[in-house]
């Protein structure tokens, strides 16, 4: 007579559930966003200079120069060219609580948790988008409240918006890359006027770029800022496109606002892609 041994049951465990990642972005914007209105700072000081510019300085040399001697008035050409100032000024802020995180806050335990790593980066970059565009909007309405001229149409919002958002990520991922490269805030602080402000004072923020010595011009050319800030002008004071043709010198308008919209991208893609890397490799180093 034969008998059977019961073989006992095993039972595999269960894999773990993965959070989507919508959810995981959501919940890591979540928590920079609680953090970043913790400090008004971060918000109300990236601020004072371009609101400074729209308000008080471009009306003030557009009377000592008789401003831009075309139809663009030069109180909202100087108002729109300050966006160029305080996005930098706000991704660098950004960039900065970044650091200030991993050396006090919880980003140690936030790389134990199974999400990767670059949903940290992105996270974080969905703030610092939010708060670079409401910023940007600030600093538009003080210059239309100073006398600032627009012509503002819906095919104008796109190419302001597109613009804006795709410079706000390619400052974020400069930012990002640097303060995951320094070891020290005062290294970061030092930073500052070569990421964010250098750049304003040859992108044609002030004056066009064609007003500048041909070596400059050709530099400010290569300026992902240059791009976009002719593209903001296009979308909201200068449908002409007059920045656009200082660049490209073309015919085409819309050609010009394609171009320099690829610019703009292909910089943000790559220091998006960098930023990621380079934060990778600092957590394991």
């Amino acid at each position: 007579m034969s008998t059977t041994v019961a073989q006992p049951a095993v039972f595999a465990p269960a894999a773990p559930a993965r959070s989507r990642p919508a959810s995981t972005l959501l919940t890591l914007a979540r928590r920079r966003a609680m953090l970043t209105s913790r400090t008004p700072r971060q918000i109300a000081v990236p601020l004072l200079g371009p609101a400074l510019l729209a308000l008080i300085l471009a009306p003030a040399l557009k009377k000592a120069t008789g401003g831009l001697h075309s139809h663009i008035d030069y109180t909202s050409f100087v108002g729109v060219g300050a966006v160029g100032l305080v996005i930098p000024l706000s991704c660098v802020f950004a960039g900065l609580s970044v650091l200030v995180d991993r050396h006090s806050g919880a980003q140690r335990e936030l790389l134990a948790a199974p999400v990767r790593r670059s949903y940290l980066v992105f996270g974080n970059m969905i703030v610092a988008l939010g708060l670079a565009a409401l910023q940007a909007l600030v600093v538009v309405g003080l210059s239309a409240a100073r006398g600032g001229v627009f012509h503002i149409t819906a095919t104008g919002v796109l190419w302001f918006l597109g613009a804006s958002l795709l410079f706000t990520v390619f400052m974020y991922g400069l930012a990002e890359t640097v303060a995951s490269r320094v070891t020290k805030e005062e290294d970061y602080v030092g930073a500052v006027p070569v990421l964010a402000i250098l750049p304003f004072f040859f992108a044609g923020a002030l004056f066009p770029i064609s007003a500048m010595p041909g070596v400059l011009t050709a530099i400010a050319k290569v300026l992902p800022l240059t791009h976009a800030l002719a593209l903001l002008r296009y979308g909201f004071i200068d449908p002409s496109g007059k920045g656009l043709h200082d660049i490209w010198g073309m015919s085409s308008t819309t050609t010009e606002a394609w171009l320099s919209l690829a610019v703009v991208a292909l910089f943000a893609v790559a220091l998006s892609a960098i930023a990621v890397k380079v934060f990778s490799r600092s957590v394991v180093s």
